[in-house]
C-alpha cells in the first residue's frame, strides 16, 4: 500500500500507512501561508482492503465547520467522483472505502487539472466567437489566460457592454472551473438564443483560473507568494499578486458593466450570491439589477436560492473583488458561492454537489445575465 500526492494539486502528508484500517494523514499548509483544507492524494495497492483514512489535523484547518456533514470525494478514473462515508469527531476527519480497484484518488472536491484547463481554452478557440489572450504571468511564470467572447461580426468600439467573469481566485475552490465550462460552452453555442442576445450587446471577458500557481501547488486559498487574491483588489502588486494586477489593468482599459466572481464555500451547504451590497457608493440601480439577477437565476436553476448566505451589512471590505468593482465602476458585481458539501435543499446521495451541477449552474447563469443586460447601462 502506498499514499502519494506528488502530482498536480496533490496535497497530503503521511503520518502512518502500515495498516489499511488505520491510515493517518495530515493536510499540508498553503505555500507561504497558514491556510489549509484542500487535500488530494492517491492510495495504491488497496484493492479489496477495508481502508480507513484519518486526517489528524482537520480540526486545525481554516474552516473546521466545513467538515460537519461533509463527505470526501473519491474516484477510480479521475473522471467520475463519488462521495464516501465520512465522520468528523474530536478534530479528526475520517472516511472509509473498500476499493474494488488497485488505486483510488481522494480529494476535498473533484479536482480540475492544469491540463484540463489548457485543453479547455484550446477547444474554445475553435469557435469564431472566442479569442485567447495572455494577460501576463503569475508569480511562478505561468500564463494568465483570458478568453474574450464576442460576436465575430461586431465592429470594435461600438459601445457594447463589458461583462467580466472570473473564477478560482482560491485554488482549492475547483467548482469554479467546472462552472466555467458550463457558462462558456453555452456562450459559444451558435444555436443558443440567450447567448446570441448577450453578444448582440456585450463582450465577455472570462478568466477561467485566476490562480494557476496555487492550483498546481495544492493550495486552498493562496498563490505562490502566499497572497489571498480575493483580498488584493484594492492595491495589487506585481510582486505579491500579479494575477489581480494584470486583470485590474485590463478592466481599466475595457471598463466593467457586469462582473461575477465564482467561488466555493466550505461551510454553507447552499448555492448563493454575495453581492457588493454594502459598498459606500452603492446605488438604487445596482440594487435593482442585483434583485433582477437573483430572480432570473432562481427561475432558471433549481439549486440557486436566496434564503441562506452571508450576513449583510457591516463595514465594507474593498479589498474583495466584487466590492472593489462595484465601488470603482458602479457596476453590478457579485460573488457566486457553491458548496463543497452538497446542496442541503436537493441532496445527491452518490455525488453530492458535483462537477455536473456546477456546469449546469454555469449554463443557467447565461440566462440570468441576459435578463439584466438591457439595464446594465
Amino acid at each position: 500500500m502506498k499514499i502519494s500526492s506528488n502530482f498536480d494539486s496533490g496535497n497530503i502528508e503521511v503520518v502512518g500507512a502500515h495498516d489499511p484500517a488505520d491510515i493517518r494523514l495530515r493536510i499540508r499548509k498553503d505555500t507561504a501561508a497558514d491556510f489549509f483544507q484542500w487535500f488530494h492524494f492517491r492510495a495504491s495497492g488497496v484493492r479489496g482492503l477495508d481502508c480507513r483514512f484519518s486526517i489528524l489535523n482537520a480540526g486545525e484547518a481554516s474552516y473546521p465547520k466545513g467538515w460537519e456533514d461533509y463527505r470526501a470525494c473519491a474516484s477510480y478514473d479521475r473522471s467520475h467522483w463519488f462521495r464516501v462515508p465520512t465522520a468528523y469527531e474530536e478534530g479528526v476527519l475520517t472516511f472509509r472505502l473498500q476499493p474494488d480497484r488497485d488505486s483510488v484518488y481522494f480529494a476535498y472536491f473533484a479536482p480540475y487539472a492544469r491540463e484540463r484547463h489548457r485543453d479547455f481554452v484550446a477547444r474554445c478557440q475553435a469557435s469564431s466567437r472566442a479569442s485567447l489572450a495572455v494577460l501576463g504571468e503569475t508569480v511562478n511564470g505561468d500564463d494568465l489566460d483570458l478568453l474574450v467572447i464576442a460576436d465575430p461580426g461586431a465592429a470594435p468600439g461600438d459601445g457594447r457592454r463589458a461583462c467580466w467573469v472570473v473564477g478560482r481566485q482560491h485554488p482549492g475552490e475547483t467548482m469554479a472551473q467546472w462552472w466555467m465550462e458550463g457558462f462558456v460552452d453555452r456562450m459559444l453555442d451558435p444555436a443558443d438564443e440567450a447567448a446570441g442576445a448577450i453578444l448582440a450587446g456585450a463582450v465577455l471577458y472570462v478568466v477561467p483560473n485566476m490562480n494557476p500557481d496555487g492550483s498546481v501547488l495544492g493550495n486552498l486559498r493562496t498563490n505562490a507568494a502566499g497572497a489571498n487574491l480575493n483580498r488584493e483588489w484594492a492595491e495589487p502588486t506585481l510582486a505579491r499578486s500579479p494575477e489581480v494586477f494584470h486583470v485590474r489593468q485590463r478592466m481599466r482599459e475595457t471598463g466593467v458593466d457586469f462582473a461575477i466572481d465564482v467561488h466555493g464555500d466550505e461551510g454553507l451547504p447552499y448555492v448563493f450570491i454575495a453581492g457588493g451590497d454594502n459598498v459606500p457608493s452603492l446605488s438604487d440601480r445596482q440594487r435593482r439589477l442585483q434583485a433582477a439577477y437573483f430572480e432570473s437565476l432562481a427561475n432558471a436553476n433549481p439549486d440557486f436560492q436566496t434564503e441562506h448566505g452571508y450576513p449583510r451589512g457591516g463595514k465594507p471590505n474593498l479589498t474583495l473583488c466584487a466590492n472593489q468593482l462595484a465601488e470603482a465602476f458602479g457596476c453590478l458585481a457579485m460573488t457566486l458561492e457553491m458548496p463543497f458539501k452538497d446542496n442541503a435543499n436537493a441532496p445527491d446521495a452518490i455525488e453530492g454537489w458535483s462537477p455536473a451541477r456546477c456546469r449546469r449552474l454555469g449554463a443557467d447563469c447565461v440566462a440570468a445575465l441576459r435578463s439584466v443586460l438591457p439595464d446594465l447601462r
